[in-house]
């Protein structure tokens, strides 16, 4: 399998990555390098994930409140958003939905 990262997903792990940095110095790239690992997991687990929002498989990150939302063809996974799973659902939902 591949994995592709959609240029909305990265977006998606800078902001996280500057929100839990400027919490703490250095938590920013313990945020990123945990989900990185969570993404790289995909090529093992792609495709078991339930679809819960606009057909998109969801996968929950394992150390911080984040959903890694991709789409499985063939085998080309493509995480389209990383988005925290504090915001409004209906947030989450519109974004998704477009």
């Amino acid at each position: 399998m591949r994995i592709r990262i959609t240029r909305s997903a990265e977006v998606d792990l800078m902001n996280g990555y500057a929100f839990y940095e400027h919490q703490q110095a250095g938590i920013g790239s313990y945020f990123l390098d945990s989900l990185y690992a969570d993404i790289d997991a995909l090529m093992l687990y792609g495709g078991v994930h339930a679809k819960p929002i606009a057909g998109l498989h969801r996968a929950m990150a394992k150390r911080f409140p984040f959903a890694i939302y991709y789409d499985l063809q063939g085998d080309l996974i493509t995480v389209v958003a990383v988005l925290d799973c504090r915001r409004n659902p209906a947030s989450i939902v519109k974004r998704l939905s477009r």
